[in-house]
């Protein structure tokens, strides 16, 4: 085993600077720009203005590992680790960051450094090394450089397995690629057969959204916690994303009986709506009866001029058009009234299940290439273990 302070030195620190005024700055990585697998996420890069000498060092190079200093919550540990293969001598890095750089390129391949590195966070080592002021957790950053150790190989054996890793990888990435092109035929679908419902151009009959169904909002008891353990099922934004497109079957988390007083009690086959924040517009029907919370809507008694996979999909189009007319605040949030003064289109019914046999057939699809996704995880996830667990 060698340390990883004698691998690449002390994690240098990034810079900040000053606003850039005149949009001619350097374009600094941040931690948003962190992905948790791994890999630089160019959207949203920020140019700053720097004005220091001496920065050609910490300008970054390809193969330079960037190690997240400040940031992580209870729930995802501070310490990510990003490998850099953008362009050279363009890119520095925020001070909630470091740069960890390979000194011995001969001995030491850069990326087996990097997912060793990229293993240990994803199993929880950074845990021992971080503490918390003021709601951040911070990185013992030296501590942990100067106590991790990685594993020690021949360099052609560390390009070998990297190899390994970076196929199966690319396999990962041309699954979750496929379900996206597979999501994005649906939508493709869904405007060839029902046009833009938002100026419904195909002159669907309309009517307002709350003559078509009962529309109530959720509710949360609380605090959440002293009503968790009983059998009674608490249906979470989370359980949705992890779930079918369509349809929800299960949760994680379930409350006691008194917790359904403060909430919000739902059929079987009910249609519920995230109605804000970040997860505004989305819907999922349930197959069983559960408590919302107050980030949801639940439609139910559904007009049967309406078909409730349709519904869902309908409102899934519209959900940059909810975003726009939410009320103002520090998050979109649409009550009932907004939601039952929305105007429906309604095409015919055959039409409408028409379109659904076609959702089937293409979520049919989804679920084969779901599982080559999971078995492709399940690879790199056992060729990371094998390599350096």
């Amino acid at each position: 085993m060698a340390r990883l302070i004698d691998i690449t030195g002390k994690a240098v620190s990034g810079e900040w600077g000053f606003d850039d005024e005149t949009g001619d700055g350097i374009p600094v990585i941040r931690t948003t720009n962190f992905t948790n697998d791994g890999v630089v996420n160019y959207n949203d890069i920020v140019t700053r203005k720097i004005i220091k000498k001496n920065l050609d060092e910490k300008y970054l190079r390809k193969g330079d590992i960037i190690i997240e200093k400040s940031g992580g919550s209870d729930k995802f540990p501070v310490g990510r680790v990003i490998y850099f293969d953008g362009e050279e001598n363009t890119y520095l890095f925020n001070n909630f960051t470091g740069l960890l750089r390979v000194k011995n390129q001969e001995l030491w391949y850069t990326k087996y450094v990097f997912y060793s590195l990229f293993f240990n966070y994803k199993r929880g080592g950074t845990r021992a090394f971080e503490n918390k002021t003021t709601g951040l957790h911070n990185l013992k950053t030296d501590e942990y450089v100067r106590r991790y150790e990685v594993t020690e190989r021949s360099r052609n054996e560390q390009i070998l397995i990297c190899e390994k890793l970076d196929r199966a990888y690319s396999i990962i990435k041309s699954r979750q690629l496929e379900l996206l092109l597979l999501d994005e035929l649906i939508k493709a679908r869904f405007v060839e057969m029902f046009g833009d419902i938002n100026i419904n151009n195909k002159n669907w009959e309309c009517e307002f959204l709350g003559n078509l169904c009962t529309i109530v909002r959720g509710g949360s008891p609380r605090p959440i916690e002293k009503f968790l353990g009983g059998d009674v099922p608490w249906i979470k934004i989370g359980d949705a994303t992890e779930a079918d497109n369509i349809y929800l079957s299960s949760t994680k988390e379930h409350i006691i009986k008194e917790g359904v007083k403060n909430s919000r009690l739902v059929k079987e086959g009910s249609l519920i709506f995230a109605n804000c924040g970040v997860s505004l517009g989305f819907a999922r029907i349930i197959t069983f009866d559960g408590c919302i919370h107050d980030g949801w809507l639940a439609m139910e008694d559904i007009d049967k001029r309406l078909d409730k996979v349709f519904l869902l999909q309908a409102l899934n189009q519209m959900t940059e058009h909810f975003r726009a007319i939410a009320p103002a605040g520090t998050q979109p949030n649409l009550n009932t009234a907004i939601m039952k003064a929305y105007k429906q289109v309604i095409p015919p019914i055959e039409l409408q299940k028409e379109f659904i046999r076609f959702v089937h057939q293409v979520n049919k699809s989804k679920v084969a290439v779901q599982k080559a996704l999971d078995e492709s995880q399940i690879l790199f996830d056992s060729l990371m273990q094998k390599y350096f667990g």
